[in-house]
Formats: structure tokens, sequence, C-alpha cells
């Protein structure tokens, strides 16, 4: 018998796509509502007697391997090993032959080879006694370290890509991993021009939900100039998508499932205290706002989100489209709340009282009461304008609820605080359901149209600007050669976000003949939320232009040079087009040719 048929019949259908989808029995088969397209009539069935699903309504089908290689986005090797261990089965090979190994699943071995070599540095190196003292200081023990596989890399430029070379992995790999980067010029036969993208940095390994190996975060040990940013994350990879891990959920979902209760934190520390501190239904995004992904993951193990909210409003706003869209997907969510003195964070919070922790996430507030009494607040109930704002602002959020029972409880808690009758707010109500509705018609417009509408658009003028920044700042002798120009001095700069950072840079060429990072924070000293641009700058810069030698520098500096100027003439010449209609219309004639004359100039 083959491993394939084997596992089919060692492995229930019904229990694995259970998982992932909520099925019910329909005759002798199962059905529920396809996770591959949006529906709200069950058409996807699932048959145990024929080991194999269907969708009614995408025609999308198959056996268990074909929905574990859709659902997870796995190549059919990945898939195999994935149900080869849930079922028990061990696979075998004939003699001489060898697994068909793809890249994804070389690069989850390259990750997982990593992992191992970076935890036992840590474990069994002197270098790694500071590394291991800062994690002992931050409360972490010995079983924790093991378990979650924390690591360290000392500052070495290419100690794990050597140490993963000697083991046999290929240069080109490594490179697809994210664990290495490649210098301009590198030479792939000698394996020369090649380094570590993480160094000097505590590593913490990221787990996709099955428990592979996709990724890492690097938190710097000892924050230097040249450091690049506290935390560091593996890039975008074919294994790994920020968008849709969700960190320490290969941990946490079976104690989610049986306590029906998914804890959401901000950032990995965080998650691995609460673990350690015995709550283990605990999981973080790493610090973005949920995504549909996520949400959609999350949703397979349960649909109730205690999620602890940042104090600040920044981090609140950040949050909010995260929430929004969980609550349009029917989450129930709650807020959690550490009391004023218990501690900035979980893992604060836990060190100074746990006990405080967990009452804070047992008496989280739902997220629709947190939100009817954050607009009540301070206001006037008195006036009819301040009702009508506060009305506005809970039924913005109620709206979102898919569920009529729930969204009805909400407004007949709203109109008792209010003192109006619920009919008017249903009234109100059906306003926001319909401009939401007018929304989500335009945006199907738009991506039928092969359009992308982006809040707060950037100009292709500022795109520019910022590309000649990051080379000014990773460069800072490209500003001193003779030909580096300032092309933007003669260009309207008066909302570009970059105009105080590019004016100071060319004040201080002007005055000194050259550049310097320090100086440059220094004149900012004043205005941290510039000094942290310029850090942001520098990080994006690494990334982007990595290995670049002198001679692509100074062709890199020409090439945005002439685009810019382009740019600017191509804006200015449809401004002008706009003020000569104008001045035609209100017949002012001189401005008119005035006008004209500078058209003609920039034709």
């Amino acid at each position: 018998m083959s491993d394939t048929q084997l596992i089919k019949d060692k492995l229930d259908i019904i229990d694995f796509i259970g998982e992932y989808v909520q099925l019910k029995p329909a005759g002798t088969n199962h059905k529920g509502l396809c996770p591959f397209h949006g529906e709200k009539t069950p058409s996807f069935m699932v048959s145990r007697e024929r080991n194999s699903w269907h969708c009614f309504g995408c025609s999308k089908g198959g056996d268990i391997f074909s929905f574990a290689q859709e659902i997870e986005g796995m190549e059919f090797v990945e898939a195999l090993r994935l149900l080869a261990e849930r079922a028990g089965v061990p696979l075998t090979f004939r003699p001489g032959e060898k697994e068909t190994s793809s890249q994804r699943t070389r690069i989850k071995d390259i990750n997982v080879a990593a992992a191992r070599f970076w935890h036992n540095f840590l474990l069994r190196m002197p270098q790694a006694k500071v590394a291991l003292d800062y994690l002992y200081k931050r409360g972490l023990k010995d079983e924790t370290i093991a378990a979650w596989a924390i690591g360290f890399i000392p500052e070495q430029w290419d100690l794990l890509t050597q140490y993963l070379l000697k083991k046999g992995q290929s240069i080109d790999d490594l490179v697809a991993s994210g664990l290495t980067i490649q210098r301009e010029g590198a030479d792939r036969v000698s394996n020369r021009g090649f380094y570590d993208r993480f160094r000097g940095r505590i590593m913490f390994p990221i787990w996709d939900v099955h428990g592979s190996v996709i990724g890492f975060t690097g938190r710097v040990l000892v924050e230097t100039e040249h450091s690049g940013g506290k935390y560091v994350n593996t890039p975008q990879t074919s294994v790994y998508d920020k968008s849709r891990v969700v960190f320490g959920l290969n941990k946490a979902k079976q104690e989610i499932k049986s306590k029906n209760l998914i804890v959401m934190v901000e950032g990995q520390m965080d998650v691995i205290a609460c673990h350690q501190a015995g709550m283990t239904n605990v999981v973080a995004t790493s610090g973005t706002a949920l995504t549909d992904e996520q949400i959609k993951l999350l949703k397979r193990y349960s649909l109730n989100l205690n999620i602890a909210f940042d104090t600040d409003a920044a981090g609140q706003a950040a949050a909010k489209r995260g929430i929004d869209l969980a609550l349009a997907e029917g989450m129930s969510i709650k807020i959690i709340q550490i009391p004023e003195g218990g501690g900035k964070d979980p893992d604060e919070c836990l060190k100074q009282n746990p006990a405080v922790w967990f009452e804070a996430v047992k008496s989280a507030r739902h997220i629709m009461q947190w939100y009817l009494e954050k607009a009540l607040r301070g206001k006037d109930l008195s006036d009819p304008k301040n009702k009508q704002a506060a009305a506005n602002e809970v039924l913005s959020e109620v709206s979102r609820i898919p569920y009529a029972v729930e969204r009805d409880h909400w407004l007949r808690e709203l109109a008792a605080k209010l003192n109006v009758d619920t009919s008017v707010l249903r009234e109100d109500l059906g306003r926001f359901k319909k401009e939401k509705g007018n929304e989500k018609r335009e945006m199907r417009k738009e991506k039928e149209n092969g359009l992308v509408v982006k809040e707060n658009r950037r100009s292709r003028i500022d795109t520019l600007t910022e590309r000649l920044l990051l080379i000014a700042l990773k460069f800072p002798w490209s500003v001193s050669i003779s030909h580096f120009p300032f092309p933007i001095s003669d260009l309207p700069l008066s909302t570009s976000q970059y105009r105080d950072l590019y004016l100071r840079i060319k004040e201080q060429y002007n005055t000194d003949g050259s550049l310097d990072i320090n100086k440059l924070r220094e004149s900012f000293a004043s205005d941290n939320s510039t000094e942290n641009v310029i850090d942001l700058l520098l990080l994006k810069a690494d990334l982007e232009y990595a290995g670049f030698e002198e001679k692509r520098v100074k062709s890199e500096i020409e090439d945005i040079v002439r685009q810019l100027k382009e740019e600017w003439l191509r804006a200015r010449r449809h401004a002008l087009q706009r003020q000569i209609a104008e001045a035609e219309r209100a017949g002012v004639r001189d401005k008119v040719e005035s006008l004209a004359r500078e058209f003609q100039s920039l034709s």
C-alpha cells in the first residue's frame, strides 16, 4: 500500500477539514461555508465515504491532500509531510530514491538548522553569556528558553552563512530564506560576498500554526548607530508572510480550543511571559494590526478574542482597523485593560503581580461597551448635537456587526444611555450600513478596473526625494562628491514630508562640505519625530541599497535626479495648463500671456 493511501485510511477527512471549517452533518455527508470564497449559504461538502471534498459555489474540490495544499498554500511534498505526521505514518522511499524537495521545503529545513545553531550558541558559548544574562534579567526560565528555542548570534559577518554552507546548503537557498544577504558583485562559485542578516542579536524563531519554523525576529543586544533598529524580522519569503502569521499559535491552539478564547497581546515577549506564567492561550501579531488572513486563521480555533489594547491613542488607532475586520467576520471582541500602575504591557504586569494580569483578562469588556463608554465620556447629553455625535460614533461600529440579534442588543444599550427610542437609532443605522455598502461597491469597481486607491497617496516627487535621501544617509560620502546635486532646491517642497531633512542636509553640506549623520541627529535634538525618521530611513536604506559600490551609487543618483526633473516639469506643465484655463475664463489677458510664456519655456 502506498504512503498516500495509508494516510487517507488512517486520517479522518472530516476531523482534518473540521479544523478549518465548521462542518455539520448533512445526510451521509458534512457541509459548511467554503473557506475559499465568501458565501452565506453553505455549498461546501465533505464525504467521508468518498474521502473527498467539493464546493458547488467555486467548483474547487479533491482529496485530503489537495485540501491541505489549497488551504495552507503548500506544495504536494509539504502537504504529504504534514498529513503523514498527523496520521503517524513514517514516509518511506525505495532504495536509491530521494524525496523531491521544493525550495519551500529546503528553506524550512534551513530555518530549523539556523534555530538549532543559534539556540546551542546561546546555551554553550562564552560569548553568549551577556545574552543569557539579559534573558534571565527579563525573568525567563531555562525551560522557557528551551521551549521557545531562543538563541543568540554574535556580531560576526557570516558566521551562520558559513556554518550552513558547510552543512551542504546552497547559497541560493540561503539568500532565498532571508538569512543571508548578497553584496554587489558577490561570487556564487566561491560563495564570497555574502553575509548574515542577523548579527549581534537575540533570536526568536517564528513558527506557523503546524510548528514549522518559517522565520525569525532578532532583537539587538547592544544598540549602536549601525545596528539597524531594535528588532529585525525575516523579510518576505516563499514561506514567511507576516500578514498570515500569528506568533505563538502553534503552542496556543489547543488551549484556545479548550477555553474557547484567544488572548491577543502585542509583542513576542508578552506571549512568552504569559505562557511561562501558565496562560497558554495567548498569541500576538508582533506589533502589526490584525489582517484578514490572520483573522481567518484565528477563527479556526475560536470566535472569542480578548485583546490587550495599547493605552496611547496612536496604538489604539493602529489596532482599530484589525478590530473592525474581526467584528465584520463575526468575532466577539473584548478589550483587556491593565489597571493604572499595573505595568505598561502584559510582560511588565506579570513581573509586578501576575494576579493583576489574570484578572484583567478575566474582566475584559466587550468592544462595543468600550466604544459606548468612550463615545459618551465628557459629553453633555442635554445638548442634541452631542447626542447625535455620540450616536454617530457608536452606530458606525454597530453597523459592522453581521448578526441582527447582537446589533439589536447594542442599539438598545445606546438608546437607554441617550434616552431615545431604538427606532430612531435604527433609522440612522440604515444610513451607516448604506454608506459602507457604497464603499464596498466602489472598492469592487476599482479592483475590476485595475485601480488601487490608497489613503495618503504619496506623490512621485516624494518617492524620488526619499530615494535620494536614502542614498545620502547610507553613503554620506556621496554628498561630498563634486557632482552630488541638490536638485530639489528649485522645486516646490512646501508639502514634502522630507522638506526639513533635505534642507538640513543641504545646509550641512554648504557649511562643512560633507555630511555627518551624528551632527544631523543633533540638529534635530528637540524634534524626536524627525530623529525617528532618520533612523527609519537608515534601516530602509540598508535593505534597498545593500552592497552598492561607488560607481553604482553615482549612477543611482544621476537616475533619480533625471526622474525628479522630469516629474517636476510634468507636474508644473499640468499646473500651468489649469492656471491658463482659469485665467482665460476670468478674462485676465496679461496673466494668460505670462503663464503661456512659462509653459513654452518648459516645453
